[in-house]
């Protein structure tokens, strides 16, 4: 299919059309090409009619990681000769075994058009210039999203993770306005300009834009006004991605804080229970875990694959920036739930309670010492730079979690700077049982 850069803005009939037409290609490729999806559907031949997709059974992770591991390295879902690939990344391995990524040169260009109608989205011109601080090595969220970003006009330098010092030095010297990195990394240049700095303010660097993504967080609005009036610095979500399917294809925009889907011409999403599969309505108000299905992929195409994201659909009509996805935020993993006594539990909703609490970092750790059944939510803050620990904040905490949660937790309070501040993704839940 052409791509079209624009197509963020078409309207849901002329999306549907599109779909549709790419639909009817897509299949035949997988079909035709795809052992491990023959495999998975057997005699049947996968629908005509987009509407029915959900005929066909779903795909997993664990899917692909047996596939790789027993056709390594792409595993038997590669849909085309080895000579078409021309990019290999590899996930960053957050959620079990890093997988490899096999990219056509259509499949990249694709990646990158998307990806810039995200940082495009979120307020990204070519009067900017931003530093990419994210890991070149093999991660999807290197290279490709620095590909991305070159997409708006943007100048784009090439940073990377580690040698923090020298970023600061960068930044001042080159005249960088907006930064591309994780949401907790922030955190990571304050303390150096702290440390190696004196008297160098967070918005003396004067950067102006943040695009953020790779972790949970900005839906925090306390977090936003935290940057804004420690840095002088506009954070958007801007960079929402599944490494399997597609590294970036959804941001926020001026206008609203919540994520627009920008990949509708060439990914198909569905909602989906996470406990019973059964197909959710994809209407506003709805929670789910989000399945989506390449349109347009050529080597490693993907059919109902579950994400493991779980979201909640807010809006399905277009925003006021012109953009006609449906808007959405992201719950959580489902393999980050935690359930206590029937309340289902993500850190991002922990995270929400915790970041409106000035006596606390914001930094936090659910440390999992058994398995379930779960009465309490076990919770270990990171109080605020020069604050006490206090048994007395332990308890506003617990009763601040009761009340907006329901659920009882049990806080553990512990000093400034306990906790490591990453340049990659920060876990929040630890399951240190065997």
């Amino acid at each position: 299919m052409t791509l079209n850069k624009d197509s963020e803005y078409l309207s849901r009939q002329e999306m549907s059309r599109l779909q549709q037409g790419a639909w009817e290609k897509q299949r035949l490729h997988v079909w035709r090409n795809s052992e491990f999806y023959s495999d998975l559907w057997g005699a049947s031949e996968p629908p005509e009619n987009l509407k029915d997709l959900a005929a066909l059974p779903l795909s997993d992770k664990s899917h692909l990681r047996s596939s790789q591991a027993i056709h390594p390295p792409f595993g038997n879902y590669l849909a085309t000769p080895r000579s078409r690939v021309v990019r290999l990344h590899r996930t960053s391995g957050t959620t079990g075994q890093a997988m490899n990524l096999a990219l056509s040169a259509h499949d990249c260009r694709v990646t990158e058009v998307v990806g810039g109608r995200s940082h495009r989205a979120a307020g990204l011109t070519a009067d900017h210039t931003v530093v990419h601080c994210l890991n070149y090595q093999m991660w999807m969220g290197g290279l490709t999203d620095h590909m991305t970003l070159e997409q708006t006009g943007a100048l784009v330098v090439p940073f990377g993770v580690g040698g923090t010092e020298l970023l600061i030095r960068t930044i001042t010297e080159v005249g960088i306005n907006a930064i591309s990195c994780t949401p907790s990394y922030p955190a990571v240049l304050e303390r150096v300009l702290e440390e190696k700095f004196p008297g160098i303010s967070p918005r003396d660097l004067g950067l102006k834009l943040g695009l953020f993504g790779g972790e949970p967080g900005l839906d925090d609005p306390a977090f936003r006004i935290r940057l804004r009036e420690t840095w002088g610095m506009e954070a958007r979500n801007a960079n929402y991605g599944v490494s399997d399917v597609l590294s970036n294809f959804a941001a926020q925009c001026e206008h609203d804080t919540r994520l627009h889907f920008l990949a509708a011409d060439v990914l198909y999403p569905e909602l989906i229970d996470p406990e019973t599969t059964d197909v959710l309505p994809f209407e506003a108000g709805q929670r789910g875990e989000l399945v989506l299905t390449h349109l347009d992929r050529e080597c490693q195409p993907l059919v109902r694959f579950r994400t493991g994201d779980v979201i909640e659909v807010d809006e399905t009509e277009p925003c006021r920036c012109g953009r006609s996805g449906f808007r959405f935020r992201v719950v959580g993993r489902s393999d980050d739930m935690i359930v206590v006594r029937g309340l289902n539990m993500f850190p991002t909703m922990v995270a929400a309670v915790i970041g409106a609490n000035p006596a606390l970092s914001g930094d936090y750790r659910i440390i999992l010492d058994a398995p379930p059944p779960y009465d309490i939510l076990p919770i270990t803050c990171e109080v605020a730079r020069g604050r006490e620990l206090d048994a007395g904040l332990a308890g506003k905490i617990e009763a601040d979690l009761k009340k907006n949660l329901g659920a009882t937790a049990r806080v553990t309070l512990v000093e400034h700077g306990t906790f490591p501040v990453t340049e990659g993704k920060t876990k929040r839940v630890i399951r240190s049982y065997s």
